[in-house]
C-alpha cells in the first residue's frame, strides 16, 4: 500500500506515526515544504519573552525520528499538484527544483494553515510579520532585539502572548483589534474585562474596535507607523496575528470543503473522496456544542485527528469524537480555561441559553491562602445541558476546563455536575467543589 502525506506539522507527524504503527509494511511518502517537522507554534510567545530558552523543545520529531520509522521523508519539497484520478502528487524539490512525481493508493492532506495577510496599504513592508512557523519566530527575535516600539494587530490567543511577551522585556507595547474586546472568541465580557484593565495596568496601549488601514512605511520600506480610523501609532516592528486560513488550494474543486477551505471530512478522517484523507488545520473539527462542523485550528484536535488517519486508514475503526474548543492561557499570573460555548457565539449560532456567573474562593477561608476564581456556564435552556464554561484566577483551575469539556463531550446537565463527585481535601477544595458549586447556582437561576 503507497500512502502520501502532504505536510508533516502536528497532524502530519501524528498520522506518519500511527500508520506506520498500524500498517508496518506501508511505503509512506512524506512531503514537507519546511525544513522542519513538529513545531508547537503555542511555544512561539514563551521562546519570543526567552521562557523558552533552547527551542529545540519546542519540536517533538524530526525528520530522522520519521526516517527511522521507515518513512520516506521529502524535506523542503513543494506540492504543485494533485491528480486524484489518477492518483498521482506532484512536487517540487525547493533546493534543485527537480520535480518528483509519486503514485499513491491513500494521500493523507495536513497541509494546515497560514496566517491570514488582509489587503492593507504598507503591509509589504519588511517590518510586518508574521508569527506561526519557527522560521518566523526567529525573524521576530532577531527584529526585536533593536524594536522598542511594537504593535500586535489580533487580539487572539497568540497575538494576546506576544503583548505579553514584549510588555514584559521593556517594549512599549500596541495591541489593535478590529474587535470592541480581545479574546472574544473565547471568553465573555467578566473576564476580558479583568484581562483588559491587566494588560493596562502593564503599560500595554489598547486600540480595540480599530481596523488598520494603513502602514506607514519610510523610504527603506520600514514601517514606522499603523494608521487606524481614528489613531496613529508609532512603530518599529508589526506582527500580524489576525487568525488562520485552511491551506487546501491544492484540493479545491476535488473534495468538499466548508466556504472558509476546511476539508470536510466524516467521523473516520475521510474526505468526499474516501482515498483521501485530512486532518488538522486544513480540515473541519466536528464541534460538540452545536452539533456542526466547524473551523477550529488547535494543536490539540490535528495530533487527535492524525491519530485517527492512521486507525481507519484500511478499515473503519475508530471513531472521531469531535471537540468543545477547549483551551487555557496565561498571562500576567492570571490562568485561564474555556470551553464550548460562550454567551456571544451561542448567540451566535441560535442557541438559547442560560449563562451564570459566580465568583468563590477554591478552598476554604481556614486556609492561610486561597484565591478567588472567577467562573461561568453556558447551558441550555429547558434541557440544561451544559454548552460551555470559563475559568479566570491566579490559582491554576485550567484543568476545570478539561472536566466540563468532558462534560459536554458526553452531554452531561447542570443536574449532573451539580452533584457529581469530587474529592474535598483543604489544601485543594471545599466539600463542594467550585465546580459542583457553580452548577448548584446555574440550577437556581435557572429554576
Amino acid at each position: 500500500m503507497k500512502v502520501v502525506v502532504v505536510g508533516c506539522t502536528h497532524a502530519g507527524t501524528a498520522a506518519v506515526k500511527n500508520i506506520l504503527a498500524n500498517h508496518p509494511d506501508a511505503e509512506v511518502t512524506v512531503f514537507e515544504r519546511n525544513d522542519n517537522i513538529s513545531f508547537l507554534s503555542c511555544g512561539i510567545a514563551l521562546y519570543v519573552g526567552g521562557v523558552v530558552k533552547d527551542p529545540a523543545g519546542l519540536f517533538y520529531s524530526n525528520p530522522e525520528e520519521l526516517t527511522s520509522l521507515g518513512a520516506k521523508v521529502n524535506m523542503e519539497h513543494d506540492v504543485t499538484n494533485i491528480d486524484t484520478e489518477a492518483k498521482k502528487v506532484t512536487a517540487k524539490d525547493l533546493k534543485t527544483n527537480e520535480e518528483k512525481i509519486v503514485d499513491y493508493d491513500k494521500l493523507v492532506v495536513t497541509t494546515g494553515s497560514w496566517p491570514i495577510i488582509p489587503p492593507i496599504k504598507g503591509i509589504e513592508s519588511k517590518n510586518v510579520l508574521l508569527c506561526k512557523n519557527y522560521n518566523q519566530a526567529n525573524v521576530i527575535i532577531e527584529q526585536a532585539k533593536d524594536a522598542k516600539k511594537v504593535v500586535v494587530v489580533g487580539g487572539g490567543y497568540i497575538g494576546i502572548e506576544l503583548v505579553e511577551a514584549f510588555a514584559e522585556s521593556g517594549k512599549q507595547v500596541t495591541l489593535i483589534d478590529g474587535l470592541s474586546r480581545i479574546l472574544n472568541k473565547y471568553l465573555d465580557e467578566p473576564f476580558t474585562n479583568l484581562l483588559e484593565k491587566e494588560l493596562v495596568d502593564r503599560g500595554v496601549t489598547l486600540a480595540l474596535g480599530e481596523n488598520v488601514n494603513e502602514f506607514v512605511a519610510d523610504d527603506s520600506g520600514t514601517v514606522t507607523k499603523v494608521v487606524t480610523a481614528s489613531q496613529e501609532f508609532d512603530a518599529d516592528m508589526v506582527i500580524l496575528c489576525v487568525g488562520f486560513r485552511p491551506n487546501t488550494d491544492l484540493l479545491k474543486g476535488k473534495v468538499d470543503m466548508l466556504p472558509s477551505g476546511a476539508i470536510k471530512v466524516n467521523e473516520y478522517m475521510q474526505s468526499s473522496n474516501p482515498d483521501i484523507f485530512s486532518a488538522g488545520d486544513s480540515t473541519v473539527v466536528h464541534y460538540n456544542p452545536t452539533g456542526q462542523d466547524q473551523y477550529i485550528p488547535l494543536a490539540t484536535n490535528a495530533v487527535r485527528q492524525g491519530m485517527l488517519v492512521g486507525q481507519n486508514l484500511v478499515e473503519q475503526k475508530m471513531k472521531y469524537r469531535g471537540t468543545q474548543g477547549t483551551s487555557g492561557l496565561y498571562l500576567f499570573g492570571w490562568t485561564i480555561g474555556s470551553t464550548g460555548l460562550t454567551k456571544e457565539s451561542a448567540a451566535l449560532n441560535g442557541i438559547d441559553v442560560n449563562v451564570t456567573v459566580i465568583e468563590d474562593n477554591y478552598r476554604p477561608e481556614f486556609m492561610p491562602t486561597t484565591e478567588n476564581v472567577l467562573m461561568e456556564i453556558v447551558s441550555e435552556k429547558g434541557t440544561n445541558k451544559i454548552l460551555g464554561a470559563q475559568f479566570l484566577s491566579k490559582y491554576d483551575i485550567t484543568q476545570s476546563a478539561n472536566t466540563l469539556s468532558v462534560a459536554i463531550q458526553n452531554g452531561m446537565t447542570l443536574e449532573d455536575l451539580a452533584l457529581q463527585d469530587f474529592f474535598f481535601q483543604p489544601h485543594f477544595d471545599r466539600p463542594w467543589n467550585y465546580l459542583n458549586i457553580l452548577a448548584q447556582a446555574a440550577l437556581a437561576e435557572a429554576e
